[in-house]
């Protein structure tokens, strides 16, 4: 008889053990490759999130706080421009192209931006455009609204539908609500922040009812596109070092890279925790054979009697060993595939990046090969056991 025969036979015989510890091997796996997954494909999709701008102009404070707010429409506005701070920025040589934008109200949870006309035609990834793909652009003095394809998906709106905007930017169904808006067109896709917003005109969301009419001219932040890195770099200078009214947030990358370096002690933390569960899954599969070689001395010793030698012996219980790590790792996937679809779409629909769970990466390769490795490993204690397995001893039935 072969030693796969052996092992599948050996693996029917325990199936209830068997199944349970190859479970435990495909959370560990599933959860390890989800761990290192989610943490690079969130880094790179959010330093790498090309918006189309090279940097934010907002009220002097916290650059990521600037970011977070006017790109990736997160957390509140650090302050104010006066539109005559927005005319300074828009005519300056070096800027190319700006875009001021209003916060300050939502739809259940979806945030409403006041913006100009000028945000659809802007080029982002690969030199694709913000475009209306449904009905058409508002018209900056009507009530009227572009929504983002993400948040027209989820709201179940379409062209022609009207509805009233919440005070605030969080949610509250008993805050004050405002005049009506209709949706006149529905954009394109762009898998950015951008799919998130209901954008209206400018003017609208600064007039709003329930707004300081002191601030109706004030902008909450502007968009640029700059003429070259060397204007980056003067304007940087200029605005953050030399004046103190504005803040530049430049480049965009450079400062969301900052909030993951700030949270890298926490990725580290989850990684040991996935790397401690993969460790207690290897402890299951030495416990589960171990504790069933006292009912399998006398199989083992009518084994050795028929000629298997000591080393067969050892061989056959590492190897079920690593059969067992081996249908875990692949049952891994399936875990891994419902967690990432999970975090996925969780991470989207609060921030509008998009993750891909099926995107390849390394630790797709390196971490079944682990948790062959650690049950291969598991396996040598007790096949140790089975190895010093005395034939006479064992050879009387137990009654």
């Amino acid at each position: 008889m072969s030693l796969l025969k052996i092992v599948l036979r050996s693996l029917r015989q325990h199936l209830l053990s068997t199944s349970i510890t190859a479970f435990s091997i495909a959370l560990a796996c599933g959860l390890l490759m989800s761990v290192w997954v989610v943490k690079d494909q969130a880094r790179e999709n959010f330093t790498g999130v090309d918006s189309g701008f090279d940097g934010v102009f907002g009220a002097r404070g916290s650059k990521l706080q600037l970011v977070l707010n006017s790109i990736f429409h997160l957390e509140e506005s650090p302050g104010n421009l006066t539109w005559e701070q927005y005319n300074l920025i828009a005519n300056d040589r070096r800027v190319a192209n700006a875009v001021p934008i209003a916060v300050g109200d939502n739809y259940r949870g979806y945030r409403l931006v006041g913006v100009t006309t000028n945000l659809f035609g802007i080029e982002y990834s690969d030199g694709k455009k913000y475009a209306v793909r449904d009905g058409y652009l508002f018209n900056p003095k009507k009530k009227q609204a572009v929504v983002g394809s993400f948040a027209a998906e989820r709201l179940k709106w379409k062209v022609g539908d009207k509805f009233r905007p919440y005070h605030g930017l969080f949610f509250d169904e008993n805050s004050d609500r405002h005049e009506e808006y209709v949706v006149s067109g529905i954009m394109e896709p762009s898998n950015t922040p951008a799919d998130r917003v209901i954008w209206i005109p400018i003017a609208g969301l600064q007039n709003m009812d329930g707004h300081n009419p002191d601030t109706a001219n004030d902008v909450s932040s502007v968009l640029v596109k700059l003429r070259g890195q060397s204007s980056g770099m003067m304007m940087n200078q200029e605005f953050n070092f030399q004046g103190n009214v504005m803040t530049f947030a430049w480049p965009i990358a450079d400062t969301i890279s900052r909030l993951f370096n700030k949270i890298a002690p926490v990725e580290m933390v989850l990684r040991a925790v996935a790397l401690l569960v993969a460790l207690v899954a290897a402890g299951s599969i030495l416990a589960s054979i171990y504790n069933s070689m006292n009912e399998r001395r006398r199989e083992i010793a009518i084994l050795r009697a028929l000629g298997a030698r000591r080393s067969t012996i050892f061989s056959v219980v590492v190897l079920e060993a690593s059969s067992i790590a081996a249908l875990g790792a692949v049952a891994g996937f399936g875990v891994y595939f419902v967690i990432m679809s999970a975090a996925a779409w969780l991470i989207r629909l609060e921030t509008g990046i998009v993750l891909n769970p099926f995107e390849p990466k390394p630790v797709m390769l390196w971490a079944p090969l682990v948790m062959l490795a650690l049950g291969a490993l598991a396996g040598v204690i007790p096949a140790a056991k089975a190895y010093r397995t005395d034939v006479a001893e064992n050879l009387t039935p137990i009654s």
